[in-house]
């Protein structure tokens, strides 16, 4: 059976850096106009204690004047200003990028999951996947990881001017500053085990929102509609409660960053003060000093900010890495289409058994010959519809083998194997588009000659023509505008189209009245003598269709 457990043990939160940095360089440009922003930063507190000097001491002739000055100053902000217009644009449009990529990478991993996952899989938890989880993400990368470099650069480049002015000052900042990063531990660590309880928990009220608009009939033929309600409700306060304990924490670890900041912003300018009075600075000194403590406290806030951050993407990228890590259908790059087959189908010695079941099937033989029409019936649970899922490979036998015309299906690439079969399974699945979308689903290419000519094969198309817009009425979420009926004929005739060597009708006449299943066999006798038919059904309308009759029995095959 295929394995779904990780490929390898502990893959880390920045092994997922990989899915999100192809934009590198555009992620690079982005941040060199956070550096250019930061640099003009910088600028401001010395060319405020540059005007401060000019106001309290006229300048010379041969200085710099005020009206200068000022206009340097303009010519500063204007750049900061285009900087940040650049950096802004630049990291909105790279994110959404970035999103939309990780989102395609993700989808195309799940799809190439086999569908054992899914078996244990709530759909609406796959669902935040793409939603919630990826979108962390992205916002992580563009939003704080890229910001990080410019903060730090800030930090330094303030510490830098203030050691430049007083290096005592700046020997006191040295000294308080991992203080604030020891108040960013303490309050922090919280939070990222709250952040994966958010992502979870989310994920779970996702999935019992999607299953019941699924079950919306069977809620509202039961009047569980207030039961249900109830249970969303317990879901969405757990949400609740968990998104304010985790805000609380949020909240409260900026403000007590800047708290420290502003507290040390105070000592700063009480240091300088005595300074100022002992004539060891000067005044307009002091304003720098002033301005470049200001500046220090926004890269320490925003270094809270990313802690934070870090912690909830951290959460989400907690459950993307499991999917990743999730092994793939049989990789069969190297292996041989399988080509032009009679029809042969030969099973020998096959075992099966379903994740955490009983075996299904204990040593199936079974061989059909090329256009033969083979009948399987059963109880229910006996894994007859389980023979057509190994045949096309959603899962291997646990032991033994399946060949087609004298070829181990396990030696062959899965999509030629997949497209010499058709299937038409006991639950229909179709899309929400149009009829002829429906039908041509395995062949778009398909002309509409061929699309009625199958729909006619399956009785399907007297009542297309029926439709407000005939082939091109749109049928609703599964079909839901059509009866029963109607949707395994189109199901059918989705199958019929394909014209596959090999054809599984997984109990296809189930929804059709006893006339129209009757018209089914008449018109479909000459179509199924052309291929290999196994018909897995009880209806004896339909028995009456097969060159042979097979029972399965307690994971076996009998005559």
């Amino acid at each position: 059976m295929q394995n779904i457990s990780p490929i390898a043990p502990g893959p880390r939160f920045a092994s997922l850096l990989a899915y999100v940095m192809p934009h590198r360089t555009i992620l690079l440009l982005a941040m060199a106009f956070m550096l250019g922003e930061s640099a003009v930063a910088l600028a401001n507190p010395w060319i405020a204690g540059k005007f401060t000097d000019l106001v309290i001491r006229p300048p010379t002739a041969e200085g710099i004047g005020i009206p200068e000055l000022v206009t340097l100053w303009a010519l500063l902000l204007a750049i900061q200003s285009s900087l940040s217009f650049g950096n802004r644009y630049l990291l909105g449009s790279t994110s959404e990028t970035i999103l939309a990529n990780l989102r395609t990478r993700l989808y195309d991993h799940l799809q190439s999951l086999p569908l054992t996952y899914y078996h244990r899989q709530r759909r609406g938890e796959v669902l935040a996947l793409l939603g919630n989880d990826a979108a962390q993400i992205g916002n992580f990368v563009t939003g704080t990881l890229v910001g990080l470099l410019p903060l730090l650069i800030t930090f330094a480049g303030a510490f830098y001017m203030l050691f430049r002015i007083s290096p005592t000052i700046a020997a006191l900042v040295g000294l308080v500053v991992p203080l604030f990063f020891l108040a960013i531990k303490l309050i922090g660590r919280r939070i990222r085990p709250l952040s994966s309880e958010w992502v979870r928990t989310h994920a779970a009220m996702f999935a019992t929102l999607e299953e019941n608009i699924g079950m919306l009939p069977a809620i509202k033929s039961f009047t569980r509609e207030a039961h249900e309600s109830q249970r969303f409700q317990q879901s969405n306060r757990k949400l609740l409660r968990i998104a304010k304990d985790r805000l609380l924490i949020e909240s409260l670890l900026t403000p007590a960053v800047q708290l420290l900041a502003g507290m040390g912003l105070l000592l700063l300018l009480y240091l300088g003060t005595l300074q100022v009075h002992s004539g060891t600075l000067q005044a307009s000194d002091m304003v720098s000093i002033l301005l470049y403590g200001m500046l220090l406290t926004r890269p320490v806030s925003g270094l809270a900010g990313v802690y934070g951050n870090l912690q909830v993407a951290r959460g989400a990228a907690e459950r993307l890495l499991e999917a990743f890590a999730l092994r793939p259908e049989p990789d069969d790059r190297g292996t041989l289409p399988l080509g032009s087959v009679s029809g042969h189908v030969c099973l020998e010695n096959v075992h099966f058994s379903y994740p955490e079941r009983p075996q299904v099937l204990a040593g199936v033989d079974l061989e059909i010959g090329a256009e033969e029409t083979v009948a399987l019936t059963g109880e229910n649970g006996s894994g007859k519809s389980t023979l057509a899922y190994l045949l096309m490979r959603f899962a291997d036998p646990d032991q033994g083998r399946i060949l087609i015309d004298g070829t181990d299906i396990r030696g062959v690439s899965i999509a030629s194997l997949r497209s010499r079969i058709g299937i038409v399974a006991q639950h229909v699945l179709l899309l929400n588009g149009s009829v002829w979308d429906n039908i041509a689903y395995g062949r778009p290419e398909a002309d509409r000659a061929e699309i009625e000519a199958a729909a006619k094969a399956a009785q399907a198309h007297a009542f297309i023509q029926r439709l407000p817009q005939g082939y091109a009425t749109r049928i609703g979420d599964q079909g839901i505008r059509l009866s029963g009926g109607q949707r395994q004929r189109i199901a059918l005739a989705r199958a019929l189209l394909k014209d596959p060597p090999i054809l599984v009708l997984d109990e296809a006449t189930a929804m059709f009245d006893p006339a129209g299943e009757r018209a089914f066999i008449e018109t479909c006798r000459g179509v199924l003598t052309q291929r290999t038919v196994i018909l897995i059904t009880h209806r004896p309308a339909s028995l009456a269709l097969a060159d042979r009759v097979l029972t399965l029995e307690q994971g076996r095959i009998s005559a």
